[in-house]
């Protein structure tokens, strides 16, 4: 039987030889971790928020969006939270003034790299990105924009596709590889003129591996992917399922 691992890709324990438990403290609590999971896992198991873009529960870690940034006593920088293994006698802290400097930093700098007009997106009130502006006290971007002119895409009968609001979080990439199995969706270019593309940098609805499920869609944190005929109020995400389609591939189901 092939053995179990974690979303870190590390092998758990089993009955014979079970994983290690770590104690730690987060923000002066003092909690224990088992030896695969994460820093942001162990915090939310306990109710500590640490904000995020690109994570999402049933998908693989990516550490793409660096808004998850926490202080650990010892090391020489911030660490991404998502993809920063629990450890012995690990002491986090997940609010210091330099940590909410640099998410807010990082957000701006998001902000600067596409155009994100909140009053005319169709995601407006239903957005991830907007969420956290608010939540870090953004009131305006302090570094020039540079973000170039994207194409939107709109050739799927069902769907469509901005770039100019995407922010790379690979959201889409993860769940048409990892749940639905199709991997229509890629990265491709460096930089500031990187963006999502579908195939080999073929029209959304020429796809020949597109299943047309909308997974992609309700991932999305942002309103980069969009169903068509919606309207701002309809545009409501519903990721809950992810977890648990997750779990029926893992043991073989359909």
């Amino acid at each position: 039987m092939k053995e179990p691992t974690s979303l870190t890709g590390k092998k758990l324990g089993n009955d014979a030889n079970p994983a290690r438990i770590f104690t730690m403290t987060i923000d002066n609590r003092l909690l224990t971790a088992r030896e695969d999971e994460t820093v942001l896992s162990v915090a939310r198991q306990n109710g500590i928020y640490i904000p995020t873009l690109c994570h999402m529960e049933g998908l693989s870690l990516r550490g793409a969006c660096r808004l998850c940034i926490v202080d650990v006593k010892g090391a020489p920088r911030v660490l991404p939270s998502c993809v920063t293994l629990a450890r012995q006698d690990m002491e986090v802290v997940t609010n210091s003034d330099r940590v909410i400097e640099y998410r807010r930093k990082i957000l701006e700098l998001i902000f600067s790299e596409r155009n994100h007009v909140c009053s005319v997106c169709v995601s407006n009130g239903h957005c991830d990105l907007q969420a956290l502006a608010t939540e870090l006290g953004m009131t305006h971007v302090r570094y020039d924009y540079l973000y170039p002119k994207q194409l939107v895409d709109a050739s799927h009968p069902r769907f469509s596709v901005d770039h100019n609001r995407c922010v790379l979080c690979m959201r889409c990439v993860r769940v048409c590889d990892e749940i639905e199995g199709a991997h229509t969706w890629d990265i491709m270019g460096r930089g500031i003129t990187s963006r999502v593309i579908t195939d080999l940098n073929q029209p959304w609805g020429s796809s020949e591996t597109c299943t047309g499920c909308g997974k992609c869609v309700q991932v999305c944190p942002t309103g980069a992917l969009s169903e068509k005929g919606k309207s701002v109020a309809e545009m409501t995400k519903r990721r809950q399922f992810l977890p648990y389609l997750q779990m029926m591939r893992g043991e073989g189901r359909k």
